[in-house]
């Protein structure tokens, strides 16, 4: 058994549920702004989340269901995307975007037992930060690695790569907590064992390659629902079960 020495988080869908009720709504505004006559519904944004990164993902919508737009691309999917940024911060500032069940009681005793923590997601940095900012406090994070910082986004292992060389962690010191199969791919590419919390948008995923799925980390009143892993007499995640599973 090793020793536990490290805690990693992805941001959209694992700290908060964001996806639905911010970053689709948050785009759907920036294209209003700009006289789009363009919609992400809740089912359409369900498949566009296969694709990571929000320019990419406005570039792949494009290519999928306006092929016809080709003109000025370099400049207009940065400029929607600018726009998107803002229109979410402006949710996050409302309070309507709150943690999920466990995140911040997990991360304080985190924090208090000096157990590090860092950030690995493929969000925007200024998004991450304005999630961060509103509900917990950034200096805890010794690492937030967010968007372009690394070559290649999730699926791909580069941003856990980077968190550990950064850390100078070996992927045996620490878990990660995931909401998604491209997440649970990258984390897995770089040896780590990894949580995953479900919710609505990935919940049919596979996640045949995690360590513990929860439907979401619990509360000593709110329990979870454990659906793959074994975890006797436990109804929420703490840093004893962390340690148990390192």
């Amino acid at each position: 058994m090793g020793q536990l020495k490290a805690l990693i988080f992805d941001v959209d869908g694992t700290l908060a549920e964001t996806e639905r009720d911010g970053h689709r709504i948050a785009f759907n505004r920036a294209f209003a702004e700009a006289d789009l006559d363009w919609y992400w519904s809740e089912s359409l944004y369900g498949k566009l989340l296969e694709i990571s990164g929000g320019k990419e993902r406005i570039k792949y919508y494009l290519q999928q269901y306006h092929p016809d737009v080709k003109d000025n691309l370099d400049s207009l999917i940065p400029q929607l995307h600018r726009a998107k940024t803002s229109h979410y911060r402006d949710l996050l500032s409302s309070g309507d975007i709150r943690l999920r069940p466990g995140v911040k009681r997990l991360i304080e005793e985190a924090y208090n037992e000096k157990i590090r923590l860092a950030i690995a997601t493929t969000s925007a940095l200024p998004n991450a930060l304005a999630l961060l900012e509103k509900h917990l406090d950034t200096n805890w994070f010794e690492v937030i690695a967010a968007g372009d910082i690394v070559p290649h986004k999730k699926p791909s292992p580069d941003i856990y790569n980077y968190v550990l060389k950064n850390m100078d962690l070996k992927p045996e010191e620490c878990l990660v907590f995931e909401d998604s199969f491209h997440g649970l791919q990258a984390s897995s590419g770089a040896n780590l064992k990894t949580i995953i919390t479900l919710h609505d948008y990935t919940r049919n995923q596979d996640f045949s390659l995690a360590t513990l799925v929860l439907n979401h980390l619990g509360e000593p009143h709110h329990e979870f629902t454990l659906v793959k892993g074994n975890l006797p007499n436990k109804v929420y995640f703490d840093l004893e079960v962390a340690k148990i599973l390192i």
